[in-house]
């Protein structure tokens, strides 16, 4: 039986995605890219009665990573991404904090490699190393639940920007077709930005 209750929050300057994937079992939970307003978060964390564990990072771009200090902080939780991604996440230009004249850098607490498989909030999750939008751009794959958080590699019918700092389009085709389309074809896909889908529309309607 599924123990998954997820919840999604639209937030910061460009509509990205902060999911709050919880056990319905056991109550913990997992924050997946908390882009902005910590404390719109930890309400509805609140409304959840969920405890938090963790914070997952798909990558360490400034629209992902805006509340994850201060939801570290407050909850006492690890920030966690990809071994590859410390370089963007350090650094300003790369992480594009810089662009509003504020940049600022952060170290992940608990670094993941490709191919690890975890168990975090009583979840089974999967590490996928997906390059393209950024080095150390991440996905998250839930077997047991059908179910994948995909950062900016995959949105609905698109694929993330690859001209930002350590972008490739060949890396994020490659990590597409050879990564993500080779995933069960029923599962739900939840992007970084824009709506869900899953990879078999994928397969079948992404023009990339």
């Amino acid at each position: 039986m599924k123990q998954l209750q997820l919840e999604t929050l639209v937030l910061g300057p460009v509509s990205t995605n902060c999911y709050l994937a919880k056990n319905r079992e056991s109550g913990a939970l997992l924050l997946i890219d908390p882009a902005d307003c910590a404390d719109v978060i930890a309400r509805k964390i609140a409304g959840m009665r969920g405890t938090p564990e963790a914070i997952l990072l798909t990558h360490g771009h400034f629209d992902h990573i805006g509340a994850a200090m201060e939801l570290k902080n407050r909850f006492a939780i690890p920030i966690c991404a990809l071994d590859q991604e410390q370089e963007v996440l350090k650094d300003p230009v790369k992480n594009l904090t810089g662009w509003n004249g504020s940049g600022y850098g952060m170290t992940a607490d608990r670094c993941f490699t490709d191919g690890e498989e975890l168990v975090l909030a009583g979840f089974a999750i999967t590490v996928l190393h997906t390059p393209g939008h950024t080095v150390g751009s991440t996905c998250y794959y839930l077997p047991e639940e059908e179910v994948l958080f995909s950062g900016d590699t995959l949105f609905h019918c698109s694929v993330g920007r690859t001209d930002f700092p350590t972008g490739s389009m060949g890396d994020i085709h490659r990590s597409l077709h050879e990564k993500l389309f080779m995933l069960p074809e029923k599962t739900e896909v939840f992007p970084g930005h824009d709506a869900a889908t899953t990879i078999q529309y994928e397969k079948r309607f992404n023009p990339y």
